[in-house]
């Protein structure tokens, strides 16, 4: 652990030192985030596993960092340029950029015409002219003919390619081309002369221009997917004469007869070797910037979908809808176990025909049956094609029923991957892929985090340009989500699955398939020791994971909360002493006598951290609890709306889908999602989205616009935005 990189960590950061340094020695001794984040508080300060994931990542780059430094500074000496001077400035580098800068005008470079330039003996002349002398050039490059250089213009140019790559090369120069690129550039783009957008995905590009200090990040992937696809040409702009008249001012101090030279050479460096280098470097930033901020967006969208309430102990009717090969249905009871499946045909078109009544009428009495007699309390309905037209067919046979049963629409998102996947073959050997999404669709519903996790989080469509993004860290994102998510709800050992307890802390996929087998083999687990039984989970393992693993079935109440079996021994004295030992957890009695426990005297006398107590005395109050309890329940309908339905002003109820970086997705029943711009969210300037919706999110919105043509609906969470 480097002392001096803990210090740039915290100083860069704005956290102590000491918080720094227990993050890091944890990490490096094996314990995991979500375990220091719950189990180490005292240590860290109760910093989050957001925060002690920065930590990580931070103290990380500053460690490549400088391994760099030491490697540049090495290789500068092995060929005897370092200095002391240059030597304190790479040390003083913040970043990578600004090392690569400072190491360019000493790196190893391909044949260029500066290298072939030297090669030829010019170099001394080069230098001549930057002496600014008053001895004529063309006089002086005379000394320097040779077979090679046969005339004083070859000398000359020559002499000018290598003052061209030494500006080029110059550390100051670069820096300060990106910085005025940055405040003072915009980016151009403009329609190729034989572009072919037949759908003008990208029309707003075909003629923009937008200033690079200010373009988001949704806007700059939009481009980059549109350039790639051959419909626009781009580029960054600014006032080339103004930096150029800089770089003059900077190296030619008087006139004099090499002063035209030495400009010539500057106006080529940053025509052909600087700017094109420094427009691709601020391209790849501007990109990299966006992808963090898709890859945070989609992550955060993801842990707020997972993070939904699961509508438990309802028989359940899940619908994967389609056309030609009709809606196949699969009964799911309370416990999420698959019952019976069938498949129906009412919608507008079977085997190319128009549905007849008679058949639109067999089908509701195929729905009807199976309703009536599994007790089906509530119809999942996945989100796909001819999902409305299902939606509509559902209403109806419920409404001409009476039924006493609603619906809700599921999204299908990775529904398709999950029911082709090996996992589903042998969960439904018997099934085909859409019998099997069906039974997906409904599960999402009764538990969407325990049927979430079996599906790649890259398949889960919440994203932004997710195909576009750098795959690598967009799975590391999605990976730390879903595992952050995992552990903060818990898991039941007893009945979760090997794909749930992979993502548990100190677990993975090896150890969650041993604990699978010792159930097999074992029956139920009885208490939390018992799994130190489990083949492959040792100290260090059972240490990280334990704290997450509820047993239900324990006669130890403490095995069903997320107090760690390290502290077990101490909390038992405390209940003794506070008069809990005959009364069961979570009851009016522990609510009494806690709610006047002093904090700070109990940890004293107990020797726990205030901040684990404060834990402690919670789980103690609620030892069922769900975090995903404090989110709002997913809308459930008995009826279905139309475009038609709309008017403008027209206040309704929906559920975020999904959040961008310009807006939110609303469903609100209808076929298509209506839009929120970010314009429309609130009556003060919001810096995104995300300050005001999630996904899962039920929220009351007014229809700004109707665009019937496009199937588009535009809404608006301010009311008064209505008449603006």
């Amino acid at each position: 652990m480097n002392q001096e990189i803990i210090i740039l960590t915290s100083e860069k950061l704005n956290i102590k030192v000491s918080q720094t340094e227990a993050v890091i020695s944890m990490l490096q001794e094996g314990a995991t985030i979500p375990f220091i984040a719950r189990y180490r508080k005292e240590q860290t300060g109760g910093l989050d596993e957001e925060q002690i994931r920065t930590i990580s990542v931070t103290y990380e780059y500053e460690n490549k960092l400088l391994q760099r430094k030491e490697e540049v500074i090495r290789l500068i000496t092995e060929k005897d340029k370092m200095t002391p001077e240059l030597e304190q400035t790479i040390m003083a580098a913040k970043t990578l950029t600004e090392v690569e800068d400072l190491y360019l005008p000493y790196k190893e470079k391909k044949k260029t015409r500066a290298t072939a330039a030297i090669a030829k003996g010019l170099e001394p002349l080069a230098d001549f002219l930057l002496t600014l002398s008053n001895i004529d050039p063309v006089e002086k490059a005379k000394e320097f003919l040779t077979e090679e250089v046969t005339t004083t213009e070859d000398a000359l140019n020559g002499a000018k390619d290598i003052i061209a790559e030494r500006v080029s090369d110059d550390a100051d120069i670069r820096g300060s081309l990106r910085g005025f690129i940055t405040r003072m550039g915009k980016v151009v783009t403009s329609i190729k002369k034989d572009a072919v957008d037949e759908f003008k995905t990208y029309e707003l590009y075909y003629e923009h221009s937008e200033p690079v200090k200010w373009i988001p990040s949704h806007r700059i992937l939009a481009i980059n997917r549109a350039e790639k696809e051959e419909i626009i040409k781009v580029k960054l702009e600014v006032d080339d004469q103004e930096f150029i008249n800089n770089i003059n001012a900077k190296m030619v101090k008087k006139e004099c007869p090499s002063s035209s030279y030495i400009k010539e050479a500057i106006a080529d460096s940053y025509k052909r070797l600087l700017y094109p280098s420094i427009e691709r470097e601020i391209r790849t930033e501007l990109t990299d910037k966006a992808h963090e901020q898709a890859i945070d967006l989609f992550s955060k969208n993801l842990e707020q979908l997972l993070l939904t309430p699961p509508l438990k102990g309802k028989m359940m009717l899940g619908l994967d809808p389609a056309f030609r090969t009709g809606i196949k249905m699969a009964v799911i009871n309370k416990s999420g176990d698959f019952i019976t499946k069938d498949v129906i045909y009412p919608n507008e078109k079977f085997k190319g025909e128009v549905v007849s009544p008679a058949r639109r009428q067999e089908a509701k009495i195929k729905m009807l049956t199976l309703i009536k007699k599994y007790n089906v309390e509530l119809i999942a309905i996945g989100n796909g094609t001819a999902s409305r037209e299902t939606e509509e067919f559902v209403a109806e046979t419920i409404k001409e029923n009476n039924l006493d049963v609603k619906y809700i629409i599921v999204s299908e998102a990775g529904a398709s991957v999950y029911s082709a996947s090996e996992l589903a073959k042998k969960e439904f050997p018997d099934l085909v892929v859409e019998e099997r999404s069906a039974i997906s669709i409904a599960r999402r519903v009764i538990d969407p985090l325990a049927e979430l996790i079996k599906i790649d989080p890259k398949s889960i469509g919440v994203g932004q340009y997710q195909h576009d993004v750098n795959q690598t860290k967009l799975s590391d994102s999605l990976e730390f989500t879903v595992s952050k998510v995992v552990n903060s709800v818990g898991v039941n050992v007893n009945s979760a699955s090997a794909e749930l307890l992979s993502y548990v802390s100190g677990l993975n996929k090896k150890t969650a398939n041993s604990i699978i087998a010792y159930r097999q083999e074992n029956g139920f687990i009885k208490d939390r020791k018992e799994i130190s039984k489990v083949k492959g989970i040792g100290a260090k393992s059972f240490e990280q994971a334990i704290g997450f693993l509820k047993i239900l079935e324990s006669d130890n109440p403490l095995d069903k909360t997320f107090i760690h079996p390290e502290n077990y021994k101490k909390v038992i004295t405390m209940i003794n002493d506070l008069g809990l030992q005959n009364e069961t957890i979570g009851s009016e009695k522990y609510e009494e006598v806690l709610s006047n426990l002093d904090i700070k005297e109990a940890s004293s006398k107990y020797d726990i951290g205030e901040l684990t107590l404060e834990d402690i005395k919670n789980e103690l109050l609620k030892p069922l609890r769900d975090v995903r309890d404090s989110y709002p329940i997913p809308t459930l309908k008995s009826d279905v709306l139309h475009l038609e339905d709309l008017k403008e002003g027209m206040e309704l109820e929906g559920t975020v889908r999904s959040v961008v970086d310009f807006g939110a997705f609303v469903d609100i029943g209808l076929k298509n999602d209506g839009m929120i711009h970010k314009s429309k969210m609130s009556n003060k300037k919001i810096n995104h989205p995300l300050d005001v919706v999630s996904v899962g999110d039920i929220v009351k919105v007014y229809v700004l616009e109707i665009q019937k043509e496009k199937n588009r609906v535009a809404l608006t969470l301010v009311k008064e935005k209505l008449a603006v």
